[in-house]
């Protein structure tokens, strides 16, 4: 079966940093596109990057030229590299499987805050 294990939250100051993973199985990673998403406290759900099988990266503009997503499918797994973080950026992240049927992870907590 599909599984989706994000690692790497945690707390730290504004201007730090943080790397999420997400370790995939039950599928042939390679073949899809992958997704980080987040969600704060009393908000929807948002999508903060996707990489497609061929490796094009799109990012939110509120992340952008400060996360970098990335994926290894030797390992079956996807990062988020998460630099010069903000208070905003505090939420559970998610990561996602792409196709016709979508997966999601349980979520790692962010928590940004001097």
């Amino acid at each position: 079966q599909v599984q989706l294990v994000e690692s790497g939250g945690g707390s730290v100051q504004p201007g730090g940093s943080l790397r999420l993973s997400c370790a995939a199985s039950g599928f042939t990673f390679s073949n899809y596109a992958m997704s980080w998403y987040r969600q704060a406290p009393g908000k929807e759900r948002e999508l903060v990057a996707t990489i497609t099988a061929g490796n094009r990266q799109n990012y939110a503009e509120s992340v952008k030229g400060r996360f970098t997503i990335s994926r290894d499918n030797a390992k079956n797994t996807v990062y988020l590299q998460m630099n010069s973080l903000k208070p905003e950026d505090t939420a559970v992240y998610y990561c996602k499987r792409g196709g016709l049927v979508f997966y999601w992870g349980q979520g790692t907590q962010v928590t940004v805050s001097s």
